[in-house]
């Protein structure tokens, strides 16, 4: 477990921008598996969250079309509610960063941590808001 004045200040990175952050079970199933769009960030300590997931999260908000709703629980920190958002993402293995797009409770799209490891915020950006378009 982090301290929490570790993690507060990459917590604050996506509340900033809208995101609720989670840290109940019941909260993330009935975000998940509620009507439209959302979007799960299971943020991070580790440097690709830094430098490439937050902010290619952040960026991807300026597009026409973005999830109904915004949620992230923290790896490593909200252990009960990052295990039940994970078991809702398989068959993907757990990882973090990641970032899962559910619509009407069914994953539709999904990064893993190897989708945004070394790979620019504005690419991963450019995903998201792929699925979006598509989704939302």
């Amino acid at each position: 477990m982090y301290p929490a004045e570790l993690v507060q200040p990459m917590r604050d990175e996506l509340t900033a921008v809208g995101f609720e952050q989670i840290n109940d079970v019941k909260k993330i199933e009935d975000a998940i598996n509620g009507e439209g769009t959302t979007l799960v960030v299971v943020n991070s300590v580790c440097g690709c969250a830094a430098a490439n997931a937050r902010p290619g999260v952040r960026f991807s908000l300026d597009n026409e079309k973005v999830p109904s709703t915004l949620v992230t629980v923290f790896a490593g920190v909200d252990r009960e509610a990052t295990d039940v958002a994970r078991s809702m993402m398989v068959p993907f293995p757990p990882s973090s960063p990641s970032m899962a797009l559910f619509k009407d409770g069914e994953l539709v799209h999904m990064l893993e941590r190897h989708h945004i490891e070394g790979r620019p915020a504005d690419l991963i950006a450019e995903n998201l808001r792929q699925a979006y378009d598509e989704h939302c």
